[in-house]
């Protein structure tokens, strides 16, 4: 009964042993730590950093990103459903109907909100 896990054992020492060795190797053998003040210092492209780098973000860039995912995952259910619409009958285009009517009312609701505008 154990010499079936016998594989399992040996993949997972095998496995660990790669591991650390390559975190002593990446570590300690390839880059040694010299470190010095202008290491050290934060920068940003190439000149020294102007502001907190955690500063508050506006809400309209969140917007944005939602929207983004959104219209990203209607593409994804979109694409799926017009390969198989010969297939899915009157039943699926009711259902695909329904999805786009809640997708364009969410949309119609950001656009009346402004988040589609950049200032």
């Amino acid at each position: 009964m154990l010499e079936n896990y016998l594989p399992v054992l040996i993949f997972l020492i095998i496995g660990l042993l790669v591991g650390v060795g390559a975190m002593f190797m990446g570590g300690f053998m390839l880059a040694p730590s010299r470190p010095d003040e202008a290491k050290n210092s934060p920068f940003e492209c190439g000149f020294e950093a102007f502001e907190d780098a955690r500063m508050k973000f506006d809400v309209r860039y969140y917007l944005v990103a939602i929207l983004f995912i959104i219209f990203d995952l209607e593409t994804a259910f979109l694409v799926p459903w017009a390969l198989v619409l010969d297939k899915i009958g009157l039943f699926g285009i009711f259902a695909m109907v329904i999805f786009l009517t809640i997708l364009i009312i969410g949309f119609i609701y950001e656009w009346k909100k402004g988040a589609l505008e950049w200032q």
